[in-house]
């Protein structure tokens, strides 16, 4: 499998699972690696790198001394799930804290439910809203990659593939330069995200 070398150098997410620990799954903390990510979306991206940035950094900052509790964590959105690019990163946050709105786990005997824990339309003005469910601490993460300018030949070279004349040498220059910005943006962490605790 080939892939950009960056996804290696990428800090992994530490979280624990309570529920996968009951049912014999994952015990004790476990990593959550933006490769695993950018598999279940199937594509690396802006979005998707910043949906796992804002995961990182809003879990860090409420779990400052140990890993996150997947399933004790609710996420709430301005945007409704249609809205943008809402759902692609919902679902990398889902994937990541096990919060959803609807279509999560309903639970064990009142216990373990996921499937409202996720928000969309709420009155936030960040990016998204992280809450722990067992003490109702709460910090505001607000991602902008504007800053992080795309190589300037990805537009002549997607306008080239969308009308199915790019060659080879092309689709591949264009990947690399879209990768690129990707990597640029964990590269400056500090500069794409701030959270609000």
């Amino acid at each position: 499998m080939s892939y950009p070398k960056f996804f290696d150098e990428v800090e992994s997410i530490k979280v624990q699972d309570p529920l996968s620990a009951l049912l014999g799954g994952f015990r004790g903390a476990y990593e959550i690696s933006y490769i695993e990510v950018v598999k279940a979306a199937g594509h690396s991206c802006p979005t998707v790198a910043g949906a796992y940035l804002i995961t990182q950094e809003a879990l860090k900052a409420l779990y400052p001394d140990t890993p996150a509790v997947r399933g004790d964590i609710k996420v709430e959105f301005s945007e409704d799930l249609e809205d943008g690019v809402a759902g692609v990163i919902a679902n990398v946050i889902t994937q990541i804290t096990g919060a959803t709105d609807k279509s999560g786990f309903k639970g064990l005997a009142g216990k373990f439910a996921r499937h409202s824990l996720m928000d969309f339309n709420a009155d936030i003005a960040s990016s998204a809203r992280f809450t722990r469910v067992d003490n109702a601490k709460s910090v505001d993460v607000f991602y902008n990659p504007s800053s992080i300018a795309p190589d300037p030949s990805m537009q002549p070279l997607m306008q080239k593939m969308m009308q199915g004349m790019a060659s080879q040498e092309e689709i591949k220059a264009f990947g690399d330069a879209w990768q690129d910005r990707v990597k640029r943006i964990f590269e400056n962490i500090d500069s794409v995200i701030k959270v609000d605790a």
